[in-house]
């Protein structure tokens, strides 16, 4: 089902809508699509296209280690995490819920109020999980300022892929559906597999099932058709970021590096949830906190993390750009915004 046409989407960090490319990529596909794994020709066939997809996907990324398919990042980093071959997993408190949840025992390293990890000291031969890009903030992480020496590190990459340059990482999960590929497919890419454990079946014996090709294809059309919109997504953001706090409203993370897609409001005052019905009944789509937790509006645990309080931490939500996102959007978010805070004041 289509959006219609008078409503503002402004949730690209839970998904951005599939690119041209990628949907013509993905229904040529299921057009004569056939088992990679069958031995005939139809089958090789297949199987050909899905390795010169890899390959494409590698170099899209600059990328030349191995890749495996998943079903998405969530998958992704289920597999690295729970299959590696290492001594213990630290993590923080502000990752996404599918490294939380894999990893219950791990050690979280505190972050600063901007949401920043502070790499004080070596993190000795553990597997370190992190994300690149806080998919509630957009905090980046500065990963080129950990001390290595012998750490496994593991990038959460699903909000940073496609728009920022890969870190220097181990393992890295992507999902294709965050920059404009279809929902249901991603990748763990890895440096060696010897890293994890292998489980059989396909994708070199580290994910069982039947590779979704299509998916593939579209996922490597969609990286290949990117574009450099950041520097716009910049500037929309910095103006937007100057009307909020025109309106009294607060930025999370403000001074800390942050991604130009994804920015946190607080608005004193109103809650998030009264704030998303509002935004709702006049067309605009955004949302409170992560796509994966946000159907409860269960406070951020994010925003806990770095120090905010209940009250505090019930009244944000996040903004998130797209490549189509323009000026007349930023316009109409923004009057909105301001007609909301100033009922509240």
């Amino acid at each position: 089902m289509g959006r219609t046409s008078d409503r503002l989407y402004l949730d690209h960090a839970a998904t951005t809508p599939i690119l041209p490319q990628a949907k013509a990529a993905m229904v040529a596909a299921l057009e004569s699509w056939s088992n990679p794994s069958s031995p005939h020709g139809d089958g090789r066939a297949a199987r050909a296209a899905l390795e010169d997809a890899r390959r494409r996907i590698g170099g899209a990324l600059g990328w030349d280690g191995p890749i495996i398919f998943t079903s998405g990042a969530s998958e992704a980093i289920a597999i690295g995490l729970t299959r590696a071959k290492a001594k213990r997993i630290l993590t923080s408190p502000v990752e996404h819920d599918s490294v939380l949840r894999v990893t219950p025992r791990a050690e979280r390293l505190n972050v600063t109020a901007e949401g920043r990890i502070a790499f004080g000291r070596p993190l000795d031969e553990a597997l370190f999980a992190v994300q690149h890009v806080n998919n509630e903030t957009g905090v980046i992480q500065p990963l080129k300022e950990m001390d290595r020496q012998g750490t496994i590190l593991f990038a959460d990459c699903a909000q940073s892929a496609a728009k920022l340059p890969l870190p220097d990482a181990d393992m890295i999960a992507i999902s294709a559906h965050k920059f404009g590929g279809p929902p249901g497919i991603g990748a763990l890419l890895i440096k060696d597999l010897a890293l994890i454990h292998a489980s059989g079946g396909q994708e070199q014996g580290y994910r069982a099932g039947t590779e979704n090709l299509p998916a593939v294809l579209a996922m490597a059309a969609a990286l290949e058709a990117r574009t450099d919109w950041l520097p716009r997504a910049a500037a929309l953001r910095a103006r937007l970021d100057a009307a909020i706090e025109a309106s009294g409203g607060q930025i999370v993370a403000r001074d800390a590096p942050r991604i130009p897609t994804i920015a946190s409001y607080r608005m004193p005052g109103v809650s998030a949830r009264a704030q998303l019905i509002q935004f709702d009944l006049v067309g605009i789509s955004v949302s409170a906190g992560s796509a994966c937790s946000s159907g409860s509006l269960k406070t951020s645990h994010v925003l806990h993390a770095m120090g905010w309080d209940e009250a505090q931490a019930g009244e944000v939500i996040r903004v998130s750009f797209g490549p189509g996102t323009c000026e007349a959007d930023m316009d109409r978010f923004i009057a909105q915004w301001t007609r909301m805070a100033a009922r509240a004041r």
